[in-house]
């Protein structure tokens, strides 16, 4: 027993010694090599390694990444901030009315109700006059249907969408996301939503092309974007008069719950919009 274990070690070490042999022979030989050879090798395995990572550096630096593109959003100096500043409830007002008139055809705000508008941004008897505009399954009466009635304050704010499966199939596969609570669902917060909202432009070159239902937004990460722009000018008629160019409708969502606000903004202008909010309850952004 003892004798075939150690035929059996001796045949191992004898591999592992056969394997270990060349590389030792390798290094023997490059260690009796001239100097000069010694210095010949070592030149041309800089150039070797220079020339494969300047190669690299040219195709990185001629190639345009999706990534570089992408902005973050600017810090704007919205109205509503600070300890001691207010909301518009003339802007909240407005950007409700952007709301209804653009928004509320693809988004949803199911987490607010028509009586979170009553002295926000309408008086009770509008508030009800805005609910009863709508249509709502009730029931079931006291033959057990189902019926339709007009809405009421307790009820929330329709959907568009009876569910997602109908929602992505009317948007190319994309999902609208609920507006409900838009700025806290994401980094940046109204900033932005703001800058998404205005920065839609043409792709610069170098990029890869769009997919038919795409379109490029730099502030959105992988800058295509599935939602086409839908805010320009002098598509609202405000209620109070108002001139949408200068109180641009940007629907925007304070950080508290439930808020959503109306960005104003200056046409023709470099400085940074002046800002003001929407209602209280939460947007693809």
């Amino acid at each position: 027993m003892a004798a075939n274990l150690c035929r059996v070690s001796g045949r191992s070490l004898l591999k592992v010694q056969n394997v270990v042999a060349p590389a030792k022979s390798n290094m023997s030989s490059f260690s009796k090599m001239s100097m000069g050879k010694k210095v010949l090798f070592g030149t041309l395995g800089a150039v070797t390694a220079g020339g494969a990572g300047l190669l690299g550096a040219l195709h990185y630096s001629t190639t345009v990444h999706a990534g570089e593109l992408e902005l973050h959003p600017p810090k704007f100096p919205w109205s509503h901030n600070g300890l001691f500043n207010a909301l518009d409830h003339g802007s909240i007002r407005r950007g409700y009315q952007v709301y209804k008139e653009v928004c509320a055809a693809c988004h949803s705000m199911q987490y607010l109700a028509f009586r979170n508008l009553v002295g926000v941004s309408h008086t009770e008897e509008e508030a009800k006059a805005l609910a009863e505009e709508i249509e709502v399954l009730d029931g079931p009466d006291e033959e057990g249907e189902m019926f339709m009635r007009p809405g009421k304050l307790s009820d929330y704010f329709p959907q568009p969408y009876a569910n997602e499966e109908a929602a992505r199939a009317a948007n190319n596969g994309a999902y609208p996301p609920d507006l409900s609570y838009i700025i806290l669902a994401r980094h940046g917060g109204e900033d932005y939503v703001f800058s998404l909202l205005t920065g839609y432009c043409d792709p610069p070159a170098g990029l890869p092309e769009l997919r038919d239902g795409q379109y490029y937004n730099p502030y959105f990460p992988g800058q295509a974007i599935s939602m086409a722009q839908a805010l320009y000018n002098e598509i609202i008629e405000y209620e109070d008069g108002s001139d949408d160019r200068q109180h641009g409708h940007r629907l925007l969502l304070l950080p508290q719950a439930p808020q959503v606000v109306c960005a104003e903004e200056q046409e023709d202008s470099l400085q940074a919009p002046s800002i003001t909010p929407h209602i209280p309850p939460v947007a693809d952004l």
